[in-house]
């Protein structure tokens, strides 16, 4: 009654299915985890966020990346902008999606030590060759408030650390990078300015840390699929047994039917 399961075509169809459901089990799992990590990130974030600011010193140091549990913290610092080595880094978006510059400024801490700063986004109004018009931070002694960031990589940003631009420009904000091109001392990672307030630059808002993003109903759906293999796998079967069954009832139909020998 089921004999055609044994022919080429029934095998193979099986042998995909049964290679099908582990693997939609592991592609589910894999999407599970991409939400446990997208919940532990925001939590870590708001808590960050949330925290009171610290000293920028006692989270980073020169020469030393930015510990994950340091990133987005609120740290302050006391010095002046060294806008003579001010660089901006190309091709950086607003909250509208426009292409123009963040403004990066060396921050000289009282003890000669520098953090760099990310004062916020800039319009590109102009070539983007051209050094842009950059609105000038406060003079002397400030305080500087904002979040603790590592330094950007290719690997982690997806943008590519393009050699040969134009002065005073770069495409990724590496501490190390500019401690070469300062001579100086520089704190790993940089801060992102929220304080003193600024219009322009328009300073950087908050991280998201609410969204969850879809991976959980992602998860669901590959674990449907996966139980919809089997149940799809029998349901065909049923099909292929009840065609098969019709097709010789038909053909018994058919056969015609022996004279019987006439009578003398």
């Amino acid at each position: 009654m089921y004999r055609f399961l044994l022919t080429r075509q029934w095998v193979i169809l099986t042998l995909i299915g049964l290679v099908l459901i582990p693997v939609m089990i592991e592609l589910g799992f894999w999407q599970l985890h991409r939400h446990e990590n997208r919940v532990a990130r925001n939590e870590r974030i708001g808590k960050a966020l949330d925290a009171p600011p610290v000293p920028a010193e006692r989270l980073t140091s020169p020469g030393r990346e930015v510990p994950d549990s340091a990133v987005y913290r609120r740290v302050t610092a006391k010095g002046t902008y060294d806008t003579e080595h001010e660089v901006v880094v190309r091709r950086r978006t607003n909250s509208d999606d426009e292409v123009g510059f963040h403004v990066l400024t060396p921050f000289v801490l009282d003890d000669g030590k520098v953090l760099l700063v990310n004062r916020g986004w800039i319009p590109a109004d102009g070539p983007q060759t051209a050094f842009p018009k950059i609105p000038a931070p406060p003079r002397g002694e400030v305080t500087v408030t904002g979040r603790l960031m590592g330094d950007e990589t290719s690997a982690a940003s997806g943008i590519k650390d393009v050699r040969g631009l134009p002065d005073r420009q770069i495409m990724l904000i590496s501490s190390g990078q500019q401690a070469h091109a300062l001579g100086k001392q520089v704190l790993g990672g940089y801060v992102q300015q929220t304080s003193p307030r600024s219009d322009s630059p328009q300073l950087l808002g908050e991280p998201d840390h609410s969204g969850i993003g879809p991976h959980m109903a992602y998860a669901v759906q590959w674990w449907l699929f996966a139980a919809g293999v089997p149940a799809g796998w029998v349901v065909l079967v049923r099909r292929e047994r009840k065609d098969r069954l019709a097709a010789a009832a038909a053909e018994a139909q058919a056969e015609p039917v022996e004279a019987s020998p006439a009578t003398a």
